[in-house]
């Protein structure tokens, strides 16, 4: 029986104002406030800094209580650019653009960013659902998604990663968050309010995972309540990112792509066919949605 569509709240915690916030703003103060640098080391950092006439990261490393590490971790504080320290955190290692502050496929990935906001983020304010596809699986999908879902957030963009994927959700495990209270109970009805989960670590990032795999993922998909469901979230994100199965397994990931009203396909190296790509390019075409590009994966 379908769910006759009502309202739906929206619960989330999400701040008004600056959300990373230190009393200190020196590297030092950062590092102290963090829980990496004890008072005392900082004193004696900042003496033999005065006495060597050394920046305060300089005169740390030579005394051996700072690292590298330490030192990068406090300019992107400085920079509000909020990334993780490996071994701290639940969130999967494999994010790179929640551990790495620099490299190559960090570079990547913000390219791809910026390509996002020009060819559709920026262009009408009305632009805040992006659904990431693919033929097949393993092919990256769910990888990227949740990269450009940090690095939307870095920029400061309040952004909501969603796994629409409900028959093999990865989301919830990548950023080590619980798997309760999803997007498979709220279409069926059976979890309003809608209560998105914080990302711990990543100021501006919240998730909402699959939840229980349900027996009829495709039609709750199909519902009124899921395009309603974007509406409201839209009010409160500026950047909402969709995961989603791989289209070759069902026809889930193009109604995604219809619902947020366009799409980003996902393209593996000497994987993929060609064949496959342009039918799934042609079905979400075909339901009126922008695809907004291709990425070509693992190049």
């Amino acid at each position: 029986m379908d769910v006759t569509p009502g309202p739906m709240n929206v619960v989330a915690s999400i701040p008004a104002g600056p959300v990373v916030q230190h009393s200190d703003h020196s590297i030092g103060g950062i590092l102290v406030d963090a829980g990496r640098l004890k008072l005392e080391d900082a004193e004696r950092i900042l003496q033999f800094q005065r006495q060597k006439g050394l920046r305060f990261g300089d005169a740390g490393i030579q005394l051996g209580l700072l690292t590298d590490a330490d030192i990068r971790f406090a300019v992107a504080r400085q920079f509000n650019h909020p990334y993780l320290a490996r071994g701290e955190s639940r969130i999967s290692e494999d994010l790179v653009a929640a551990y790495e502050s620099s490299g190559p496929n960090l570079e990547a990935l913000r390219a791809l960013r910026s390509q996002l906001m020009l060819r559709w983020f920026d262009t009408d304010p009305a632009h805040k659902a992006l659904a990431i596809i693919s033929s097949d699986r393993r092919e990256g999908r769910s990888y990227i998604a949740a990269n450009l879902a940090v690095a939307f957030s870095q920029l400061g963009e309040r952004t909501l990663l969603i796994d629409a994927d409900m028959r093999n959700p990865s989301q919830h495990k990548l950023f080590g968050l619980d798997d309760d209270g999803g997007l498979s109970a709220v279409l069926s009805g059976r979890g309003r309010p809608v209560t998105v989960k914080h990302v711990p670590g990543l100021p501006d990032l919240w998730l909402l995972p699959a939840g229980a795999p349900p027996p009829n993922a495709l039609e709750l998909l199909g519902r009124p309540q899921f395009r309603q469901l974007l509406g409201e979230l839209a009010q409160k994100f500026s950047v909402i990112l969709l995961d989603s199965p791989a289209s070759r397994e069902c026809a889930d990931g193009q109604t995604v792509a219809v619902r947020a009203g366009a799409a980003l396909i996902i393209v593996r190296k000497n994987t993929a066919r060609m064949w496959r790509v342009r039918g799934v390019s042609d079905a979400v075409a075909q339901g009126n949605t922008t695809v907004v590009g291709t990425v070509l994966n693992d190049y």
